[in-house]
């Protein structure tokens, strides 16, 4: 991957597009958003593979996070927390933690930081009728 100076930070050339990255959110996505969607991508599509193959089916998935950082350190990241809400048919809360512990297990990028970052991960359901 190649980085290209720009006036107010960086981009980059992908496939699917343009990423500018920037401190300034105004002229690109900040570091830390950047680190967060990673994790928290990464985490969902490993998630939602893992319910595909076991056949849990699911209407919508959504994860909201919150972050701690660190402003004596560089403002680093100390937690990130995912919170999944699943709305779905049939859905058993057991099963969805052990799938979500399985997710953990095969999601590179937080293998990548699980000895520097905490992440926590919780999930709520919502039921649906037919």
């Amino acid at each position: 991957m190649d980085f290209h100076l720009k006036e107010e930070g960086m981009r980059i050339d992908l496939e699917y597009g343009q990423l500018d990255i920037s401190g300034d959110e105004t002229y690109g996505f900040r570091p830390f958003q950047l680190m967060v969607a990673s994790i928290a991508g990464c985490s969902a599509s490993v998630f939602r593979k893992i319910l595909k193959k076991q056949r849990t089916e699911i209407a919508d998935l959504t994860i909201q996070t919150k972050v701690e950082r660190n402003p004596d350190e560089a403002n680093r990241i100390e937690r990130i927390d995912l919170h999944y809400v699943i709305k779905g048919y049939n859905l058993d809360d057991d099963k969805l933690y052990k799938n979500l512990a399985l997710a953990r297990k095969n999601c590179s990028m937080v293998r990548s930081v699980e000895d520097s970052i905490t992440i926590e991960e919780t999930l709520e359901t919502i039921e649906l009728s037919r």
